[in-house]
């Protein structure tokens, strides 16, 4: 196990260098920083000054080299827009959008893994169907829209929740939370429903179609053979096996709840990173965007290893055979 975590770190590495190199070509293709940062108006001379202070005047890989070492330092210079440094940036907003990530993700597991097992369970009842049904409409229904139709009910019609901002907070350190207040609860009931809902479906149905087949396979048969109660064969056997790619789907849904939390975030005014990344492209504010894509493909990194290691805790067979694969 040892040796295949080292492979997968040294995999993570190259993953990584080979975003750094994606983001740092927005750098050199997408406009040029010292006109963004000194406007139409500045003199020759102050071109090439700027220029030189920030190493723009060096070699392609001498200045890709730097911005490796600094990113790996979670450094990417100034904000374009604000004249902030990124890193400050990124850290303020980080806090948002990983609560509400995290508010999402653990709504669409505590619904999504009972109603698919429900769903798989109690096949043909009304109330599967029923499930199946929204699930349906919870796929195909873009986040924007569900965001704006829970807006109007809850917020404008029934004014039941706010339908912006994040509320109050409290800083623990240089953390800040909305979790440790009510108002902060009361803000993120809406846009972590908007967040949730597709994964919440996606995730039911999933553990339904997997539920199915482990309940036909030959092992579930023996388990009846030998006596053993619906109780143990579903929640002791069944449902354990069916976790095994519910938890790939989870892991990825997770870091694309990270990463696509933009359209949900601009909807509800949410201060995240997803905001601060549409306002960074509306004004082609590279250093935040290389930023941005630099922590999402890290946060996916990340996560494809942490379900690989749980891999091995549901079912230590898969383990030894990720070993041996690789």
């Amino acid at each position: 196990m040892f040796a295949f975590i080292v492979r997968r770190l040294l995999q993570a590495v190259v993953v990584m260098v080979s975003v750094a190199f994606i983001a740092f070509l927005l750098f050199q293709y997408v406009g040029d920083p010292v006109v963004f940062l000194l406007g139409q108006d500045a003199k020759p001379d102050q071109i090439a000054r700027l220029r030189s202070e920030l190493g723009l005047d060096q070699p392609f890989f001498v200045q890709f080299w730097h911005f490796l070492v600094n990113a790996a330092q979670g450094e990417f210079g100034l904000s374009l827009r604000l004249g902030a440094r990124v890193s400050r940036l990124i850290g303020e907003r980080f806090p948002a959008t990983l609560e509400l990530a995290l508010v999402a993700a653990v709504l669409s597991l505590v619904v999504g893994i009972p109603a698919g097992v429900y769903a798989a369970l109690r096949r043909g009842t009304f109330t599967s169907q029923l499930l199946m049904t929204l699930s349906l409409l919870g796929v195909s229904l873009p986040p924007f829209l569900v965001g704006i139709l829970l807006i109007l009910v809850f917020a404008v019609l029934l004014g039941w929740f706010p339908s912006f901002g994040r509320g109050e907070t409290v800083a623990l350190g240089w953390w800040s939370t909305g979790l440790a207040t009510r108002d902060g609860w009361h803000h993120i009931v809406l846009p972590a429903l908007t967040l949730a809902i597709f994964q919440l479906t996606l995730i039911m149905r999933l553990v339904r179609a997997e539920m199915l087949e482990v309940l036909r396979t030959d092992y579930i048969k023996f388990a009846r053979a030998r006596g053993l109660t619906n109780r143990a064969i579903h929640f002791g056997h069944a449902l354990k096996n069916t976790l095994v790619p519910v938890m790939t789907v989870t892991g990825l849904q997770l870091g694309g709840i990270i990463a696509f939390a933009i359209i949900t975030e601009t909807v509800f005014q949410w201060p995240g990173m997803g905001l601060l990344f549409i306002q960074a492209v509306t004004f082609a504010d590279i250093p935040v965007m290389a930023a941005y894509l630099c922590l999402v493909a890290l946060i996916f990194v990340i996560i494809n290893l942490v379900v690989d290691l749980l891999y091995a805790a549901v079912d230590p067979r898969l383990g030894a055979a990720a070993v041996g694969s690789h």
